[in-house]
């Protein structure tokens, strides 16, 4: 039942009209309502059954693109699961598009073992007006930044005027408050004829708990008798919602163009039914010209399954614990299962996670499986993203909590790291503006989250300690007004010079002989300073990390400052005998050979 739209469901433009084509296993009675503004019916028209089990068809004749329509099952509205646009919100009506244009730029593999740099960011608080052409304007300065491939947020729609994307429901319908189908696949062109690749964070765990039309078509979506985080568990050893996934991300795959999905928090799409829902998307993006790549978010640090199931990549929150940790010296909610020492910091760094079968914090259970084989390509590193700033009380940025001098430090490593590093929106520039969680439910919904979530996090001392009217309320336009990057305060000061730093990093990443190829991975501490070492048949590069005080160190790894020279650095690196390093700082060396 797949096309070149992704799906033969829901509405489709023909010479003669618009064809409507349901699935339900429950409805005996179908048809598609027609208006011309929403509540205001014109016309309705009867679907017959059509030749595949449980489908019914109609061609409205005279119909064209632009029509709103609800469908009627057996006397009830339902909005179009497979609905392309919902310009009215998530209940509906939906709206008849033209089918995608064919593409003005060839998309871009995007080339995990060629050191892609990928960028997060949140349409709604990119810019100022929150919009997909806004962002457009802003692409060609992510590529002179250095970043090649982006990566959006959750744009599929999802209910009210704001919110972070990860409670969508219209899963083949961009959030109207961005913009249109059209003017997506305008930012998509954009992107790739800069020379960027894109890719998209999808959902596929759960639906949203407002506005999901699923239930209405059929009870074989969801499993009544399990249930996650978000309500009723979906039914992924069911033929109909592993249809319904599989048909998005070919959606997004091959009719839009993006080159790439994100999955949001695969540990839920347990259990994956037969073969592994994994594997069946794998399939679907590997089919794409040029084969997509499928990134998975994933707590169970077991990145050799992933692999088997053919994901290509895995975020690895661990680094960003430990060095979080390190900094930050906090140890609340999940930071407690780590040290926050150099030494596991290095461990991280070598072997991608920290938890490779050992238990993390008390009474907790082993976690995790060793990644030897794995390429430190494949797992994608953060110092910062909207999950691990914006689920902070306050959603304050790391520059916040650490100061410009540690940040930049923390920068430079990750940057350095042969690991594929993701920067999240504004990081660049050490962005002053919080990322706090934001949405806007109505009515009792609405009470529930901001009162859930400070449940949720409780294990968090923000959330503890803080009077209830210090933490900002979700439900509040204010939090996500405050959440808007300001792009003018890249050229002041701090933020400037934060901003050179990167674009610096980013070039030596990109133009050095020994960072932009695989190379042999050594690190460890000397003191209270971290080292790490890159080394190929084209030469050797030596970073230091020093988060602590001023230190002088006569040897690192074996090598002397006599035989070192500074590439980059966070601060004025001075030539003298001894390698000499500032408070908070970190420095790139090219090592003469011995």
């Amino acid at each position: 039942m797949s096309s070149a739209e992704g799906s033969s469901l829901g509405a489709r433009c023909e010479a003669v009209g618009v064809r409507f084509t349901v699935w339900s296993d429950k409805a005996r009675e179908v048809s598609v309502v027609l208006y011309d503004r929403p509540g205001n019916p014109i016309q309705e028209v009867q679907l017959h059954p059509g030749d595949e089990p449980h489908t019914y068809v109609a061609v409205a004749r005279g119909v064209r693109a632009g029509a709103l329509y609800d469908f009627r099952l057996d006397g009830r509205l339902a909005v179009d699961p497979y609905a392309r646009s919902l310009p009215f919100g998530v209940h509906g009506p939906a709206q008849v598009v033209l089918p995608v244009q064919p593409r003005a730029t060839g998309k871009r593999t995007v080339a995990l073992d060629a050191n892609e740099v990928i960028y997060e960011l949140h349409v709604g608080t990119f810019t100022s007006e929150g919009t997909f052409d806004s962002a457009r304007e802003r692409m060609s300065e992510l590529r002179e930044l250095g970043v090649t491939t982006v990566e959006l947020m959750p744009i599929a729609a999802f209910p009210g005027r704001r919110g972070w994307g990860y409670d969508g429901v219209g899963l083949f319908a961009p959030f109207s408050g961005y913009g249109s189908p059209e003017q997506l696949r305008e930012l998509l062109d954009v992107i790739h004829s800069l020379g960027m690749s894109v890719i998209l964070d999808v959902v596929y765990n759960h639906l949203g708990p407002d506005g999901n039309p699923l239930p209405a078509f059929s009870d074989a979506y969801f499993d009544e008798q399990r249930a996650n985080a978000w309500g009723k568990a979906p039914a992924l050893e069911k033929p109909a919602f592993r249809r319904l996934i599989c048909d998005n991300a070919r959606y997004w795959l091959s009719t839009f163009g993006f080159d790439g999905l994100r999955l949001d928090a695969t540990h839920e799409l347990e259990p994956g039914g037969t073969p592994h829902i994994l594997s069946e998307l794998s399939r679907v993006a590997h089919a794409c010209t040029p084969p997509a790549v499928l990134i998975a978010e994933d707590s169970r640090n077991d990145p050799k399954t992933l692999l088997e199931h053919g994901i290509d990549a895995v975020w690895s929150d661990d680094f960003h614990h430990s060095l979080h940790v390190l900094l930050t010296s906090e140890r609340d909610g999940y930071y407690s299962a780590f040290s926050g020492e150099l030494a596991e910091l290095a461990r991280v760094i070598e072997r991608g996670q920290l938890f490779e079968g050992q238990a993390g914090a008390a009474k907790e259970a082993p976690r995790g499986k060793s990644t030897a084989g794995v390429p430190h390509q494949r797992f994608v590193f953060a110092i910062q993203n909207h999950d691990q700033v914006g689920n902070r009380a306050c959603g304050e940025r790391l520059s916040a909590l650490v100061g410009f001098d540690a940040f930049r430090a923390a920068s430079l490593l990750l940057l350095f790291l042969p690991a594929t590093p993701i920067l999240f929106m504004g990081q660049e520039w050490a962005s002053s503006a919080p990322f706090l969680y934001f949405s806007d439910h109505g009515g009792d919904l609405g009470h529930t989250v901001s009162h859930g979530r400070r449940r949720e996090f409780g294990h968090f001392l923000g959330f503890r300690a803080a009077e209830p009217d210090a933490i900002p309320d979700p439900q509040a336009e204010t939090s996500f007004l405050r959440s808007k990057l300001d792009w003018t305060e890249r050229h002041s000061a701090e933020h400037a010079q934060t901003l050179t730093l990167y674009r610096r990093a980013l070039e030596l990443r990109r133009t050095d002989l020994v960072l932009r190829e695989a190379s042999q991975l050594s690190v460890g501490t000397t003191g209270d300073t971290l080292w790490v070492l890159r080394q190929s048949s084209n030469g050797a590069r030596l970073l230091l990390f020093n988060p602590g005080g001023a230190t002088r160190l006569e040897q690192v790894a074996g090598h002397s400052a006599s035989s070192a020279r500074a590439l980059l650095s966070t601060c004025a690196p001075r030539a003298t005998s001894v390698f000499d390093l500032a408070a908070g700082s970190a420095t790139v060396f090219a090592l003469a050979e011995r």
